[in-house]
This record gives structure tokens, sequence and C-alpha cells, in this order.
């Protein structure tokens, strides 16, 4: 019986974890394209490999006060799909030009993740000009970083 239920359960949480990562590849493939412009930072993990960690201009406005710890922030986007804030979401219709993303309010600071962008050794000179992190926003709020790109608003591609 306890044979039973632990295979029951393992095949659960394996269906669980197929299912995310489905809804992850969906958006890659179908979501709509929003570029949010990178304010400069720069480390690198011994531990991870390259890196670069991200910041965002939009964090840096001083035109929200969240007292939630988690919530959602609405972008509105411009001619060329860049996102600026606008408002704190209120639970309100969005308008066509906007979308929701999702925040970490830290110490009064909100956040936007994820913060670190990964790519493979020796391809960091590659990323040194990012000026654009590259996601992928599907219908319903969700959204996952896919790149980085230029100052020209083309996702960079390392040869």
């Amino acid at each position: 019986m306890k044979k039973t239920i632990f295979i029951a359960s393992t095949l659960l949480v394996f269906a669980a974890f197929n299912y995310g990562i489905f809804q992850k590849e969906e958006i890659k493939a179908n979501g709509e394209t929003v570029l949010l412009e990178l304010a400069p930072v720069d480390p690198r993990s011994l531990m991870q490999g390259d890196y670069m960690r991200l910041r965002y201009a939009i964090e840096r406005s001083q035109s929200y006060q969240a007292k939630e710890k988690r919530g959602y922030m609405v972008v509105t986007l411009d001619q060329n799909k860049v996102g600026t804030f606008k408002r704190l979401y209120d639970g309100g219709e969005l308008a066509a030009d906007e979308k929701l993303l999702h925040y970490h309010n830290q110490h009064g600071q909100l956040r936007i993740v994820p913060d670190s962008f990964m790519f493979q050794e020796g391809h960091a000179k590659f990323y040194d000009h990012a000026k654009y992190g590259v996601f992928k926003f599907d219908p319903k709020g969700g959204h996952i970083l896919v790149g980085l790109a230029d100052d020209k608003m083309q996702e960079i591609q390392p040869n």
C-alpha cells in the first residue's frame, strides 16, 4: 500500500513539474515580446559560471508606493514594445497597450524577477552592452525572460 502511494505521489509531482515546463514553453513560442530597459549591474559567480545580474530601470521609478510583499504593476508599451511603469495593479481592466508585471517588494524597493541572466562561459563580451531584457508575455500575465537586447532593440545572439 505504501509503495502504491509513493508511486502515485511521485507520478503526480512529475506531472505537475512537466505541466509547468509546458506552460513556459508555450509562452516562449506564442507570447508577445516586451522589452524592459536594464539598469547596469554586472557580477560573475564562481559557482554558477558567467551571468549578468539584472536590474531594471522600471524598478527605479519613484511614482509608486507598494504595501504588499508581492503584486502586479501595470506597464504600458510604446510603439517599440518597450514597457514603462504606469501604476500598481488594482484589479481593473487593462488597455490594449498594457501588461501585468509581477513584482516583489523588498524593503520598500520593487524588484522584478528574474534578476539574473545566465549565459555560456566566455560569452560575456556579447552581453556587455545589453540595454533591454527581452520578455515573452502570455494573455494571462505570465511572463518569462528569454534573452537580452542591444541598444537597437535587437536580441543578442552569440556566435
